[in-house]
């Protein structure tokens, strides 16, 4: 019984969680408060149940798609406005997708590489989205990956690309990634049947402890303290100070067809941050607050998001955003739950003209009236 593989696995998940709480959850990676530290538990935790939904069970022969993240698991950056999904598979085999757009202003099937073991993405290895494929009026598509090449509605398959993600993007007056009303339908399988797998073993079920391990350790600890990771081109480390949104390129995780700007803020408890800009002309949009460990705030109970529909636009067709600790009672109010540091990250999808540069200002609270009235 000692020398079972589970066991082994098992025990060196929980020796990583040890070193995950001596090391990851402490001043190694900044967090030097009790509020950091528990914040740093809760982001674990949250990277716990995705790695344990997601990569536990894995079966490229037979995959299905699984949502990543959700109002109560976070990660990554997750987003208030879209609903995402991956699933597993094999650059050996070809498969079937077919779906619905379930109302979504976006739709894209990206390949990851590096994903392989519960691993982090290296890079994209592909990208197919509506503009490419074909939908049917009532939003169903279908879409080949892998085999022989196909005029349209056809994704390569690359050596490398081993996990597909699905992006759902909306611009709704509510958060699509909490509203129950939007059911999004996929299914994938391989195009040539295959036979059932075997039972689970003592080597799979040491393999999916294993996944699990790796993909909490890859999004942890395998991740460079802050101050020592080298940061995209649209990533900006001087707070209240935005870059030029850019493409990402082949960025893991990242969508290859958005541009991108995001910059921390830092607000003292009686300070909020004015956003000045002009949504650009692009599919959608939108802007999000995240804490330190890239989860979205509270989406369910505060304002901790706007994308285009949900703007009160000036007169002259531009916007003014506020970041504040409490409501201003002015429009376009993003809640910052009374954190002093945070990050703001946009997302412009499809952006076909110019992105003007986002202009941030620093002011006291008392000072937020006259344009910015409700």
């Amino acid at each position: 019984m000692s020398s079972l593989e589970s066991r082994k696995a098992f025990n060196e998940l929980l020796d990583l969680l040890q070193e995950i709480d001596s090391r990851y959850l402490g001043p190694e990676w900044g967090l030097g408060t009790d509020e950091d530290v528990a914040g740093g538990f809760r982001a674990v935790m949250h990277i716990l149940q995705g790695a344990l939904f997601s990569h536990f069970e894995e079966d490229t022969n037979h995959p299905s798609f699984l949502r990543i993240v959700s109002p109560s698991r976070k990660f990554t950056g997750d987003n208030a406005d879209a609903v995402y999904y991956e699933a597993p598979i094999d650059p050996n085999l070809a498969y079937r997708i077919r779906g619905n757009t379930g109302g979504a202003i976006y739709t894209s099937l990206t390949l990851e590489a590096g994903t392989q073991a519960g691993g982090l993405g290296t890079h994209t290895a592909g990208v197919i989205n509506d503009e490419t494929f074909e939908i049917a009026d009532d939003g169903s598509f279908e879409v080949i990956l892998g085999g022989a090449p196909r005029e349209q509605n056809w994704l390569a398959l690359p050596p490398d690309a081993n996990r597909i993600t699905t992006r759902h993007y909306f611009e709704n007056e509510t958060y699509a990634a909490c509203d129950p009303t939007i059911t999004i339908q996929l299914q994938i399988e391989a195009m040539d049947a295959l036979p059932p797998g075997p039972p689970p073993s003592d080597a799979s079920v040491a393999a999916g402890i294993d996944r699990v391990a790796t993909f909490v350790r890859s999004r942890t600890l395998d991740m460079p303290p802050p101050g020592e990771r080298e940061q995209p081109a649209f990533v900006s480390t001087v707070p209240n100070q935005f870059p030029p949104a850019v493409k990402p390129g082949d960025f893991a995780l990242a969508a290859a067809d958005a541009a991108y700007s995001m910059a921390p803020y830092v607000l003292g408890p009686d300070q909020a941050l004015i956003l000045r800009g002009r949504w650009p002309e692009c599919r959608c949009a939108n802007v999000s607050l995240w804490n330190r460990h890239m989860q979205t705030y509270d989406f369910t109970t505060r304002p901790v998001s706007l994308n285009r529909k949900q703007t009160r636009l000036d007169a002259d067709g531009g916007f003014q955003l506020v970041l504040a600790h409490r409501d201003p009672q002015v429009a376009n109010w993003l809640d910052t739950e009374g954190r002093p540091f945070g990050m703001v990250f946009w997302r412009f999808m499809l952006p076909s003209g110019e992105i003007q540069p986002l202009e941030a200002e620093v002011v006291a609270f008392d000072e937020i009236t006259g344009s910015l009235q409700k």
